[in-house]
């Protein structure tokens, strides 16, 4: 039905925003299924998911496929995060093309030293808060939305420390009309995107590059299964998982357990995509050469 993003400076008031969205979405006459998406989600600390880059990246990629999986024709998805970056607003916009549904942005306008203020409070009461140093980071690092944009477009906004936000808030109701209004040949306001030939490629390619990544971790899990049972538990060094690719090299037994736990990781680690990190290997080869790398640099410390 729609996908929803919530932006702003950390401690902005997004949360409240996406609970009072969420709320009087529910009371509206189309009562649609609502659901939001944010580090809480996944039991993620706030300082530990923005620390540095790369667990940033991590963060972002964990939303995104995630979100990735919940649109839908019929639920309202909201994103609860500082989506601070405009190519990654970008990216999110692009899964709501690609599923064919509505899309705005929510912008909590609030001064930084507001913020501040409030994140100090939230320390002060035991609550969840940023440390001094990513916050200052954050919100040097914001990129405020702009309606011009089509990825910040429609854009609502609210100003939490002149207004507050409730249920009742200007932009809260003019979300909710936009999101449920019925949409007929005489709608001009309400835009529902349309997947692009490029788009439904793009799916299709990642879905498949995902098959193959399955299938070719599987195989080399099976060949190691197989050797390590013919060497009856000992060390198995130099496992071949096809001709031209790099063996295995493994010091110790490995138990099944384990392997499809490395594997699993691999999988998450290498499914993400643009801003999230790269696309995953579109061919068996090239994931299998992937997954024996991961293993040798794993276990071979081991």
């Amino acid at each position: 039905m729609a996908l929803v993003v919530i932006c702003g400076q950390p401690c902005s008031g997004k949360s409240t925003a996406a609970i009072c969205l969420a709320e009087a979405l529910k009371e509206s006459e189309a009562k649609p299924i609502v659901r939001i998406i944010d580090e809480g989600s996944f039991h993620l600390d706030r300082n530990q998911s923005y620390a540095d880059m790369p667990a940033e990246k991590n963060l972002r990629g964990v939303l995104r496929s995630e979100v990735d999986r919940s649109l839908s024709k019929e639920d309202v998805v909201i994103v609860d995060s500082l989506n601070n970056i405009k190519g990654y607003r970008y990216e999110l916009w692009c899964l709501a093309r690609a599923a064919g549904i509505r899309y705005c942005v929510v912008f909590c306008d609030a001064e930084e030293t507001h913020c501040r203020k409030w994140n100090e409070e939230r320390r002060e009461k035991g609550k969840a808060a940023y440390d001094d140093r990513i916050f200052v980071d954050l919100a040097r690092r914001f990129e405020r939305p702009d309606r011009r944009n089509r990825w910040d477009s429609p854009l609502f906004e609210l100003w939490p420390h002149k207004e507050g936000v409730t249920n009742s808030s200007t932009a809260i109701t003019e979300a909710v009309s936009y999101l449920t209004k019925k949409v007929d040949s005489k709608s001009r306001d309400v835009k529902v995107l349309q997947p692009t030939i490029a788009t439904q490629n793009t799916r299709f390619s990642e879905a498949n590059s995902l098959y193959e990544l399955d299938r070719a971790t599987q195989e080399v899990i099976s060949a190691i299964v197989e050797v390590q049972s013919q060497a009856l538990g000992g060390p198995s060094n130099g496992i071949s998982v096809g001709v031209g690719l790099p063996t295995i090299t493994i010091s110790r037994s490995v138990g099944l357990p384990e392997l499809r736990r490395l594997r699993r990781t691999f999988i998450k680690l290498t499914g993400q995509t643009s801003l999230s990190g790269r696309p995953p290997p579109s061919d068996a080869e090239s994931a299998k050469r992937m997954f024996v790398d991961y293993l040798n640099r794993e276990l071979g410390a081991a």
